[in-house]
C-alpha cells in the first residue's frame, strides 16, 4: 500500500495515499478524554493509530492496545508507533475487536463507523466502507466489547452522530454503561450539531453532564481558538 507520512504537532502518522485518512473527529475525541490518570486503554478500530498515539503522549504512564481489523491499515499503525518511539507502550493487534479477550481497562475509546448499513452512500473502497458503515463494528458491538473490557467505573469515550444519540443511550444502558457526559460539536455558531462526544461509565449512577458546545470554525472560516489548541499536540 502506498502511504504518506504526515505530521500533526509533534506526531507523525503513516496514512494510505488513497483511501481512509483520519479526520478532525479523531483529534477532537482524543482531546475529549479527561481522566486524571490512565494506566490501561484500548482503542477499538484504531485505524492508523492517531488516537492511541495522542493518548500515549498525553498520559506518559499509560499502556495502549490498538485493535484494527484491516491488515494493511494495522501495518501503517505499526509504522506510526515506531516513528513516534512508542513501541514500548503501544501494542497494535490486527483482529476483529469482537474476538479480543481481556479485562481491567481504565478506558475504551472508539471513533466508530457512523452509518447503519443501507443508509448514506457506501464507499466502493473497502477501508472507507468499513470505517464509515457498520459492516464489521456496530454500536451494540462496541457496548458489548466495552462491558467486557472495562473495569468497574472504567470509561468508554466515543464520537458519533447526534441523530443516533437516543439509540446509543438505550444500547449502553443494556450493557451496564451509563452515559455521564456529552458534548455537541458544531461547524460554526448557529449551526446544528454535526457530531456528539459521549462518555459512559461502567456501573455508573444515573446522572448526565452536558459540556459547553465545541465550535470548529469562526464565521470567517478560520479555526476557533479551542480547535487551534486541539491541533497543538
Amino acid at each position: 500500500m502506498e502511504y504518506t507520512i504526515d505530521s500533526i504537532g509533534s506526531i507523525k502518522i503513516c496514512q494510505p495515499k488513497e483511501g481512509y485518512r483520519f479526520s478532525v473527529d479523531a483529534l477532537i475525541l482524543a482531546n475529549f478524554v479527561n481522566l486524571k490518570r490512565l494506566t490501561k486503554a484500548v482503542d477499538i478500530g484504531a485505524g492508523t493509530g492517531i488516537i492511541g498515539i495522542i493518548l500515549a503522549k498525553k498520559y506518559i504512564e499509560s499502556k495502549i492496545v490498538m485493535i484494527e481489523i484491516q491488515p494493511e491499515i494495522a501495518e501503517l499503525a505499526k509504522k506510526s508507533i515506531k516513528l513516534n518511539n512508542l513501541d514500548n507502550r503501544i501494542e497494535i493487534i490486527c483482529m476483529d475487536a469482537k474476538n479480543f479477550s481481556a479485562s481491567g481497562f481504565d478506558l475504551v475509546v472508539s471513533n466508530p463507523p457512523f452509518r447503519s448499513p443501507g443508509t448514506g452512500k457506501m464507499s466502493p473502497k473497502e477501508e472507507k466502507a468499513l470505517a464509515r458503515h457498520e459492516l464489521s463494528l456496530s454500536i451494540k458491538d462496541i457496548a458489548k466489547i466495552s462491558q467486557n473490557l472495562l473495569k468497574h467505573r472504567g470509561r468508554l469515550c466515543l464520537i458519533h452522530l447526534p441523530e443516533r444519540l437516543i439509540e446509543i443511550v438505550r444500547i449502553m444502558s443494556k450493557h451496564n454503561l451509563e452515559i455521564k457526559r456529552v458534548r455537541f460539536i458544531h461547524s460554526k455558531i448557529n449551526t446544528e450539531a454535526k457530531m456528539v462526544l459521549i462518555e459512559a461509565v461502567k456501573g455508573g449512577r444515573v446522572s448526565l453532564k452536558v459540556d459547553p458546545p465545541l465550535f470548529i470554525y469562526n464565521e470567517d472560516g478560520s479555526y476557533t481558538d479551542e480547535m487551534k489548541k486541539i491541533y497543538e499536540i
